[in-house]
């Protein structure tokens, strides 16, 4: 089990860039590798050869350092989770379940996939646009030299400098942005459930590239629409004097067949067309039952063709406008169903010179919703709550949010491109449901957090957040640098505290998730490293080397394992005490980092085991730095002890480097 930092490494060092893939294949088509580990493309074709074509040429999108962005992709992070204890442990933050991470988000993808994976059901993000003058350079640096990278790459050296000049120039190519995007569009897609959708805003100035990338990783048949948005700050202005007005969100679903897009809620306008209102003083209006249009014929659907009872007893059959056998809408069980529920309205109407009943059915207001569209230029919270204090048709797009910042930062403007609040609330609305995980991994000012929490508010709702942001620094001379932020990510999780002030005192007795979970990704320092290079546990039986728990510090052992053995990010392990040994339950995992491991704690482990019903960890895991060879082997004997007891118990023994 590839766990630690050490391990980490030396798997990174025989990773390829197709690695994820070919793991995939070898778990669904295992008989299609050979004894040597190779992969027999013949027998693979034998398996889909009934079923799909398969050709030597294909449409495709090539750029610069493909294959490189597919490599960061499969290597993993040796990044390690430092949870901020002091924030976490407060009481609005330490139940929550809603997270904030504070790191680079290829590296924060990684982690999230350990727990996360298929779990995400709507994933929002606004990357950099490229636009040349947005600060947006290329910055994924993984010091491999032109030697290494040619040969993992199976290109010409001269190829791999190319590669290489874009990543530690700080290039802003078209090429760079992509290979930039590459590695975390792959990523992002294993993070969503089957029926899960992802929103990337955009500009023009990527926006083709990033509809082929796209169609590239979630696949051209599981695109769902561009969407338009009005954003009221015109840009450009060429020498013909235009002006765009407009940026765009690409919208996928992971799989076409399963996602679902939610509407809207009416708005007065929208409901203007329920024109009528019933005994009980409720909105409606009707449809005639028949069919019109397309495939209004008897011949069309035979089985929609059936008479239907009038007032008075007769029998009425659909007859179109000029005489000819027509169909109803629905099959007759339907028909029946909505006279049942007393959704048939039956009027005399003109047919050929007489007045014949016919039948309409009724569409009631009440939680009836509209199709979104692919054109936006409002943005509003569902008209039902009218005391609502963020109600608004907002046609002023980003200058909006420019406002929403200032109003929580007391008037500083102290983040520029923000999104309006009432954009995310809408993305959500359609791409979610209550009690859904949604990710923002480049989360800026935290949009995204600000809305979920006010749906919440607003409706009890349980929707959790997860954001990734970049410690990035803020401009030199700007308003947040003068307001005292460093970076980027101080002033999201500023944002987020300052918003949930003001939703509690508009909404004093809510009782919805407010708070959050802080970690920052750490890369180790390199005297750490340099310490794991060189620790050799079949050199060093005899001695643990303590010191390497204390470069790590025990809570962030704990959240790095926790969160790679699936348990997530707001799980909390069971401290246990095992005669005057603290050890880490939960699930299916003991953990035991501490250093100096008795035999009277190692027995108590074994009590433990014996005795309680509960406890039935199956895997029981070490930090190998922390331990002697002695302590590891008597934790090992007597743990083969559970074998031949009532249990019958049969542990994995895991050290961990």
């Amino acid at each position: 089990m590839i766990t630690m930092i050490k391990d980490i490494m030396n798997a990174n060092d025989s990773a390829t860039p197709n690695c994820r893939e070919m793991a995939v294949l070898k778990e669904n088509f295992p008989s299609c590798f050979k004894a040597d580990g190779s992969f027999d493309i013949e027998r693979f074709k034998e398996f889909l050869s009934d079923k799909i074509a398969v050709t030597g040429e294909g449409y495709e999108l090539k750029f610069l350092g493909k294959n490189y962005a597919r490599l960061l992709a499969s290597i993993d992070t040796t990044t390690v989770v430092v949870p901020d204890e002091e924030h976490n442990s407060k009481s609005e933050n330490m139940n929550s379940e809603n997270i904030y991470i504070s790191g680079d988000n290829l590296d924060g993808l990684k982690h999230l996939l350990k727990s996360y994976s298929r779990q995400v059901k709507c994933i929002y993000i606004d990357p950099p646009y490229n636009t040349g003058t947005d600060g947006f350079v290329y910055n994924d640096q993984f010091n491999f030299t032109v030697e290494e990278l040619s040969e993992k790459l199976s290109i010409r050296e001269e190829q791999a400098q190319r590669i290489l000049d874009l990543t530690k120039r700080g290039s802003a190519s078209h090429s760079a942005w992509l290979m930039f995007m590459y590695p975390r569009l792959l990523l992002a897609r294993d993070l969503l459930k089957d029926d899960g959708i992802i929103f990337i805003s955009i500009d023009d100035n990527e926006q083709a590239n990033l509809k082929l990338i796209c169609d590239d990783v979630f696949g051209e048949n599981n695109f769902l629409t561009c969407i338009s948005r009005a954003t009221g700050t015109p840009t450009g202005g060429g020498f013909d004097g235009l002006v765009n007005e407009l940026d765009y969100m690409l919208v996928y679903a992971r799989n076409i067949t399963a996602a679902v897009i939610n509407g809207l809620a009416m708005n007065e306008d929208d409901a203007r067309i329920y024109n009528q209102i019933d005994e009980d003083g409720n909105r409606y209006l009707t449809r005639s039952l028949r069919r019109t249009g397309g495939e209004d014929r008897r011949e069309d659907r035979p089985t929609m063709y059936y008479p239907l009872i009038a007032p008075d007893g007769t029998e009425v059959y659909p007859i179109g406008p000029t005489g000819y056998e027509s169909r109803w809408i629905c099959a007759p069980e339907t028909a029946k169903k909505l006279e049942e529920d007393g959704l048939i309205e039956w009027r005399k109407t003109d047919l050929l010179g007489k007045k014949v009943w016919h039948p309409y059915q009724k569409y009631y207001l009440e939680n009836r919703t509209k199709a979104p569209g692919n054109i936006w230029q409002d943005f509003f919270w569902p008209p039902d709550d009218t005391n609502h204090e963020f109600l608004w048709t907002d046609i002023e797009g980003n200058k909006k949010a420019t406002r929403d910042i200032r109003d929580l930062f007391d008037g500083q403007k102290v983040f520029e491109t923000a999104k309006p609040i009432g954009l995310l609330e809408k993305v959500l609305t359609i791409g979610s449901n209550d009690g859904d995980i949604i990710v923002d991994f480049f989360s800026g000012s935290a949009t995204t957090a600000h809305a979920i929490m006010r749906m919440n508010a607003v409706t009890q709702g349980k929707r959790k957040y997860i954001l990734i942001q970049l410690q990035e620094p803020v401009k030199p001379g700007s308003d947040a640098e003068k307001a005292g932020y460093t970076t980027i990510d101080q002033i999201g999780m500023e944002r987020i505290l300052r918003a949930a002030v003001k939703i509690r005192e508009k909404y004093p007795d809510t009782t919805v998730d407010l708070g959050f979970k802080h970690y920052t990704l750490v890369e180790p320092e390199q005297n750490t490293l340099d310490k794991l290079e060189k620790f050799d546990p079949t050199e060093n039986k005899l001695f643990a080397d303590k010191d390497i728990l204390s470069d790590f510090g025990k809570p962030t052992v704990l959240a790095t394992w926790l969160v790679r053995d699936g348990y997530g990010l707001t799980a909390e392990a069971e401290e246990l005490n095992f005669a005057g040994y603290n050890g880490y339950y939960i699930g299916k995992h003991l953990y035991l980092i501490d250093p100096e491991l008795s035999n009277k704690a190692i027995e108590a482990i074994v009590v433990k085991y014996e005795t309680d019903g509960s406890f039935n960890p199956e895997n029981v895991v070490l930090f190998g730095y922390s331990f002697t060879w002695t302590e590891m082997e008597a934790l090992k004997i007597n743990l083969k002890r559970l074998k031949d007891t009532e249990k019958n118990l049969r542990i994995n023994f895991d050290i961990r480097y």
